[in-house]
């Protein structure tokens, strides 16, 4: 029996809070009609400023198109069209000289450090190269890019053999 009262006092009460709550949030009041607004001295000079605004607008506007549709905005300068010369007296060589073959440009490669440790044949060294993005780090023989291949190690310079051109390449700490 004492249950069944206890149980239905919370519920009365958890009933009327929630009435309670209820009525608090809504009301029963129409809304008031709100009165059309004014135009005032902001309004005002608001629409002085747009017609300003447009005159500018016409103003600037070009009238004419411009002269030299053809340059270049973007170039420094643009390329001078010459006047065909007169052609060449002597007759071309039928075999043309073919053009030199350029090496690729080397990539940026930059010695980052030298680390050394001491081995039974002497001091053993690994070179930090960064280059292409990427940090090597190589021993003696082995490749950095494939491009080139680490030829020596010293305290503070590596030599590297570019395998393209065979030529030697030396980076040094800065």
């Amino acid at each position: 029996m004492m249950n069944f009262k206890r149980t239905a006092t919370i519920a009365l009460v958890g009933a009327f809070l929630i009435a309670w709550l209820a009525g608090a949030a809504t009301t029963l009041r129409s809304p008031v009609p709100m009165a059309p607004a004014v135009s005032n001295v902001v309004e005002q000079s608001a629409d002085a400023l747009a017609s300003e605004i447009a005159k500018l607008h016409e103003r600037l506007h070009p009238t004419e198109p411009p002269r030299h549709p053809a340059r270049n905005l973007f170039a420094y300068r643009g390329v001078v069209a010459k006047a065909p010369s007169a052609p060449a007296s002597a007759p071309r060589a039928a075999v043309a000289e073919a053009p030199a073959v350029l090496a690729p440009p080397q990539p940026s490669l930059k010695l980052a450090g030298i680390g050394e440790d001491e081995g039974a044949d002497g001091p053993i060294r690994i070179a930090f190269i960064s280059g292409e993005g990427q940090l090597f780090m190589v021993k003696e023989g082995e490749m950095v890019t494939p491009r080139y291949r680490v030829a020596r190690i010293s305290a503070d310079v590596v030599e590297l053999d570019d395998l393209t051109t065979n030529t030697p390449r030396r980076l040094a700490l800065r």
